[in-house]
């Protein structure tokens, strides 16, 4: 993968009357990388795809392609395609005939539209479906009629709109993997806007989560689950456990008078929390493990999730249960009741000191 920038977005703002969606981003994307950005309703990311696809001007900042301004480039001029969560298909024609619709609208030539129709029929195996129509086909079928459309063109930049959110659960997870393997053998640039945090995180090389119109955080996958940078980014991505409290340096005392050492950090008396992950919490009974950040409670719930066990213990310090997530295969999951105490135990380096 290239690490030249394909498209360039240069402190973008848009508004609609007195909201602004868009404020102020600016963020590169990479030749040949799976881009996602991420975050809740109303965040602002799909107008900032929009404006990428040039549906929407931007009312400060610029768009860039290569370096070169296209701001005012109408969508149609753009190297760049859009694939729409509806898929909008045309029920009337074929797949082969849905494929083929934007090479005729060029003029292509008969030979031109054969060959690169049969190539993306191949690609996303739909060789044997060529002839039926979208009412034929199921969800995922037409998912890939509608990237197979969209991919024809050889688009420089594919800008996909929460293309998976139709599918169910089990499709959806089979379609993420393909649409990383479909985007690793072609090399285009992919940028995906999705709410859905684990759909992100198997697909994307890397993430912006925005939040209000801004990119609170911009990274790897990993970065942003085992590094957050902020309690939003914590809490939005995966799940995490919050001891509250204040600042020491290194760590953060609760009001029960535990103290936590983890890594980042705040002012020293800043109100803060540290976040841990429910898979960095280990269990022990009756005493705590050496060298590590420990909390007692009561076991108060156990949850059995097929391949994990979540176990909720009710500990001083928190406001909730201390959730810690072991799995089923363990012989220790075996170990632990409901209303056993137990000790909630992480290494130092798998807590993060964050500011509220």
């Amino acid at each position: 993968m290239s690490t030249a920038p394909v498209i360039g977005l240069d402190a973008v703002t848009k508004r609609f009357e007195a909201v602004t969606a868009v404020d102020h981003v600016s963020v590169d994307l990479v030749e040949g990388e799976f881009f996602a950005l991420l975050g809740p309703s109303g965040c602002g990311k799909t107008t900032l795809l929009r404006v990428i696809a040039g549906f929407e001007e931007p009312d400060e900042g610029k768009v860039l392609l290569d370096g070169r301004d296209i701001t005012q480039l109408r969508p149609n001029r753009r190297p760049v395609n859009l694939m729409f969560q509806s898929y909008a298909l045309f029920p009337h024609m074929t797949v082969y005939n849905n494929i083929a619709y934007g090479l005729e609208m060029e003029n292509c030539s008969k030979s031109e539209i054969e060959g690169r129709v049969d190539e993306m029929l191949a690609m996303t195996q739909l060789d044997a479906l060529a002839h039926r129509k979208p009412d034929q086909l199921s969800g995922g079928q037409r998912q890939r009629v509608a990237l197979a459309r969209a991919l024809v063109k050889r688009p420089r930049v594919l800008l996909l709109d929460e293309p998976l959110g139709a599918l169910d659960k089990k499709l959806r997870g089979q379609m993420q993997l393909e649409l990383k393997k479909l985007q690793h053998d072609l090399g285009i640039t992919f940028v995906v806007v999705t709410h859905d945090q684990e759909e992100a995180l198997v697909m994307a090389d890397r993430i912006a989560l925005m939040k209000d119109g801004r990119i609170e955080q911009l990274g790897a996958p990993e970065q942003l689950y085992e590094r957050p940078g902020s309690r939003f980014v914590a809490d939005f991505i995966g799940v995490s456990n919050f001891f509250e409290g204040r600042a020491t340096g290194d760590g953060v005392e609760t009001e029960a008078g535990d103290v936590f050492r983890g890594e980042g950090g705040a002012e020293t008396g800043a109100s803060c929390a540290i976040a841990v992950r429910p898979e960095r919490i280990s269990l022990s009974a009756p005493d705590r493990l050496e060298d590590q950040n420990s909390v007692s409670g009561q076991i108060s719930d156990i949850a059995y999730h097929g391949q994990d066990i979540n176990i909720h213990v009710l500990a001083a310090g928190s406001k909730n249960a201390v959730l810690a997530r072991i799995s089923a295969a363990d012989d220790k999951s075996r170990s632990f009741s409901i209303g056993q105490t137990v000790w909630c135990n992480w290494r130092p380096e798998h807590g993060r000191i964050l500011t509220n």
